[in-house]
């Protein structure tokens, strides 16, 4: 059974910036790091095959400077590394990026081996949809089980897996046939690091790139052509100026009903 661990390059939200002229992201001088969420699927994908000897692929989609994100996953032990690049992929929303990363997926469900479980984090940093994992396991059939934090059980000869997801303020045990799609949230696990001689063996290694040629799929439904969200404007909002009110330390009392008041006055509290 093949395991793919679908990953994004992201820019490290902590240092990034908007333009205030263009209202765009200042992407010059900013550092990219594997998005956060997606560590766990990986490290989730290795130990699957730590325990039923899985192979393992990692997949994603970038400009060419994303190989390095795909090192990083080889020298976790990934199996086989595959860069989905190609200008027409650019400008895609998380309904194009499903279309290539699916297409992707059923390749090497058709020439490596069959896939049987395709793991997501529950989203990136960068956009924070949390659509690509679904969209994927819809254009696939695949069953989807989102915000998973534990895998139960998996049974590779009877093509069943359960797992517990995350919810709020409970969780919830659900079971699926195979092949599933699983997002998964950062309790799952606790990503490992990358050994010495691992790396080194990563700097060497082949990470396949695949273009359009290869997957073939139709322009019109994949990058900015195949996108029917469009970004128009990205800002940060606008806060209104802080007030104290009353003196809280030598009058609670009136400065508790000077605040009712106020609340009152902008309709938010029931009569």
């Amino acid at each position: 059974m093949l395991v793919v661990a679908c990953i994004k390059q992201v820019p490290d939200t902590t240092q990034v910036q908007i333009d205030p002229v263009t209202n765009t992201l200042v992407r010059e001088g900013i550092p990219f790091i594997v998005n956060p969420y997606d560590t766990h699927a990986l490290e989730e994908a290795l130990r699957l095959k730590d325990r039923f000897g899985c192979k393992v692929a990692a997949i994603s989609m970038g400009p060419p400077n994303a190989e390095a994100t795909l090192r990083k996953a080889l020298a976790l032990g990934v199996d086989m590394a595959i860069l989905l690049s190609d200008r027409v992929f650019g400008g895609a929303d998380t309904l194009a990026t499903s279309n290539v990363l699916a297409a992707a997926i059923r390749k090497l469900n058709a020439e490596v081996d069959e896939v049987g479980l395709v793991l997501c984090g529950k989203q990136t940093i960068d956009g924070d949809t949390a659509q690509v994992g679904p969209g994927i396991a819809t254009r696939l059939a695949y069953h989807q089980l989102t915000l998973v934090d534990r895998i139960d059980s998996l049974d590779v000869v009877g093509k069943r897996i359960r797992v517990s997801r995350k919810l709020e303020g409970r969780h919830e045990i659900v079971e699926a046939p195979l092949p599933a799609m699983l997002t998964v949230v950062r309790e799952l696990n606790r990503p490992r690091y990358p050994r010495v001689p691992m790396r080194l063996a990563a700097a060497d290694a082949q990470v396949s790139v695949w273009d359009n040629r290869v997957l073939m799929l139709d322009e019109q439904s994949i990058g900015l052509k195949g996108s029917p969200t469009w970004v128009s404007k990205i800002f940060s909002p606008e806060r209104a100026k802080g007030e104290i009110i009353g003196d809280g330390y030598a009058d609670p009392a009136g400065s508790a009903a000077i605040l009712i008041d106020k609340l009152l006055a902008k309709d938010m509290l029931p009569l």
